[in-house]
């Protein structure tokens, strides 16, 4: 697996990540614990030093999970982890049901730096990100948090999370911001706008999540599939039968391309993503081994300047059905 660095600050990693929200939360029950330790040990020989975790990811079941799977490896890999929400005991990972709000006060922050190093069995957090911009902190406040975290020697490198551009100028002129991370993908490409110019301006590594739209650009969901009220998926419009079967039109794009090369649409899709910068690090999640196989397999597509202009072209003239996120949930992000 190749190498990249997230921006300018240092931190190498694989050029593909592990998402492991997944494994714990959002997707429907948690998975056997047993099978996603043997999965995160096989990332690690298989060339992955970058897993992404996140407090409110079970919550908290998700970073014991991870802390203990890599223990034996710490030294080999980086783990990124979140803060910045309030926790209560009814919390619905579905519905972000139970959520008392964004909290990103810097006791907070320590506090919550505090547990993730424990639950993490680690000394130091590799990448520490704010997981949702807090309207009533002031980003200095919250980057200068971070900031003496870092010099007590207990997180290595700031990230944000879904944050814009005037949030990410004015944290970065605190704290040196490692990478940003935010929904990018085929049919997400929002942050193309604005928020990738100035990264590059700026030196700062981007790292996708839902690389493939949440499983969507897999191929594998049409319009008859149905997802578990406990599945995240069923509250998101983008995934309502109307907009499954609408934006299929991606899905034979990304086959199309990928025919001749004998690759899926899941690896055109973090192919094309891994194409636009080099210092960009898509974290796909899973919970099954012959996936993580295959994601890893787009490390190796190379996909031409020819390649690219065709999947431009024909994008461009394909509409994406849906909002990404209820209402809600969407004014949490880009601010």
């Amino acid at each position: 697996m190749q190498k990249r660095k997230l921006g300018k600050s240092g931190l190498e990693v694989s050029a593909l990540g592990l998402g492991c929200m997944g494994m714990s939360f959002s997707y429907g029950p948690p998975k056997d614990k047993q099978e996603m330790t043997s999965l995160l040990r096989a990332a690690v020989e298989r060339g992955i030093t970058f897993f992404d975790t996140a407090e409110v990811y079970g919550p908290f079941l998700n970073e014991e999970l991870v802390g203990e799977a890599l223990a034996p490896f710490r030294k080999q890999v980086a783990i990124a982890t979140k803060f910045g929400f309030d926790l209560n005991p009814d919390f619905d990972p579905r519905g972000m049901k139970g959520l008392q709000g964004l909290n990103s006060r810097p006791e907070h922050i320590r506090q919550a730096v505090e547990g993730s190093l424990k639950r993490l069995k680690a000394d130091v957090i590799d990448l520490l990100y704010q997981h949702r911009v807090d309207p009533n902190v002031p980003i200095e406040d919250v980057a200068g948090a971070v900031k003496d975290l870092i010099q007590e020697g207990k997180v290595k490198h700031f990230g944000l999370s879904e944050a814009g551009v005037q949030t990410i100028r004015r944290a970065h002129a605190v704290q040196p911001v490692t990478a940003l991370q935010s929904e990018y993908s085929l049919w997400t490409r929002t942050p193309e706008k604005e928020v990738i110019p100035t990264l590059e301006e700026l030196g700062i590594g981007l790292v996708p999540y839902s690389p493939l739209g949440k499983g969507f650009l897999t191929g594998k969901i049409d319009e008859n599939a149905k997802f578990d009220s406990s599945d995240f998926r069923s509250t998101l419009p983008r995934f309502t039968p109307e907009a499954l079967k609408a934006n299929q039109a991606l899905i034979d794009l990304l086959g199309g391309i990928g025919e001749p090369k004998k690759a899926t649409p899941a690896q055109i899709a973090l192919a094309w993503l891994l194409a636009r910068k080099p210092w960009i690090v898509p974290i796909p999640g899973t919970t099954k081994l012959h996936r993580l196989d295959e994601n890893i397999g787009a490390a190796s597509i190379e996909l031409t300047p020819g390649d690219l202009r065709d999947i431009d072209d024909a994008a461009a003239k394909i509409t994406v059905l849906g909002a990404r996120y209820p209402e809600k949930l969407e004014q949490m992000t880009g601010r």
